[in-house]
């Protein structure tokens, strides 16, 4: 046991020192690594990023009923009173046309020109009443159902809105795992080549040893720890991208979403996921050295 693990430590610190050996090779390696995990991984967060987003979209379901201009202010507060005995209905907030009027000047900035054509054309508030319901279900076969009363004019929800949306978040999931399989593919592509350069640079050694009787695991061992090595870095080079790309896009979408009423902010990936990037791309680097190498020992083994 003791010999080897040896020999585990030894085939670990000597893929290192190769890689160190050849330092413009093992950059262009890494890199290119580096970049194919970076890619995925980014629009894979990037649509996480934005299906949190639309979770808490989703999460407020509210139903606008704009009333009919003709309809007194009296009976919208009965019918807001009526609708909140219903089953369906899980809160319902009434907004007179004065409010409105007042929210209207508070966001638009227009203040003054809003009172300068209320005040030309010599009418009252323009707005009608609205009512703004919380769905307790199915919001659809709510406002269908809500579009039928007659001091309805309009019914305004996102419901539409929402199934696109979830539409294209299905395709980006999808789109994000067909280009990690490309991309991974041809980052075990890479490593398996600069493998197989290394392997030819040695072959006469490996000769020597298989003449000697070694094992194929003995000769395989520090071709596995430089794809390993390979794709450690590789998996920290991504991340680093990752979080370097995070911080240069937090701060503008943050002020981009206070100047919409949001708190809303990326989030980038916690211990345990990067954990796991860099174990799954070293994990690939060994698989495409091993298949290099074994491939390579299956057609130089002496024959007895």
């Amino acid at each position: 046991m003791g010999a080897w693990f040896d020999h585990h430590l030894y085939s670990l610190v000597a893929s290192l020192g190769r890689m160190f050996h050849k330092p413009w090779a093992t950059a262009l390696t890494i890199g290119v690594m580096a970049v194919a995990i970076t890619l995925p991984l980014g629009l894979w967060a990037a649509l996480g990023n934005i299906e949190r987003f639309t979770g808490s979209v989703q999460q407020a379901r509210q139903i606008s009923l704009f009333l009919k201009p003709s309809v007194a202010l009296d009976r919208a507060r009965a019918l807001a009173d009526e609708l909140r005995g219903r089953a369906d209905v899980a809160a319902l907030e009434l907004r007179t046309p004065e409010q409105g009027m007042q929210e209207l000047r508070e966001r638009s900035g227009l203040g003054d020109a809003i009172s300068a054509v209320a005040s030309d054309e010599g009418e009252g508030n323009p707005l009608p009443s609205v009512l703004i319901v919380s769905p307790k279900g199915d919001e659809a076969q709510l406002a269908a159902s809500l579009e039928n009363l007659p001091e309805v004019d309009v019914v305004q929800h996102d419901a539409g809105w929402r199934q696109r949306l979830d539409s294209w978040l299905r395709f980006g999931v999808r789109l994000a795992w067909v280009l990690g399989m490309l991309l991974g593919l041809g980052a075990l592509l890479v490593v398996g080549n600069t493998v197989r350069l290394d392997i030819q640079s040695r072959r006469e050694e490996i000769a020597v040893l298989q003449q000697l009787g070694a094992t194929d695991g003995f000769i395989r061992r520090p071709f596995l720890y430089l794809g390993l090595s390979y794709g450690l870095v590789a998996g920290l080079i991504a991340l680093a991208l990752l979080t370097a790309a995070d911080l240069a896009l937090r701060v503008p979408l943050a002020d981009l979403a206070r100047s919409y009423g949001s708190s809303f902010a990326l989030e980038g990936f916690d211990l345990a996921h990067a954990g796991a990037i860099v174990f799954g791309s070293g994990l690939l680097g060994w698989i495409g050295a091993g298949f290099v190498t074994g491939h390579y020992l299956r057609q130089t083994r002496p024959i007895s």
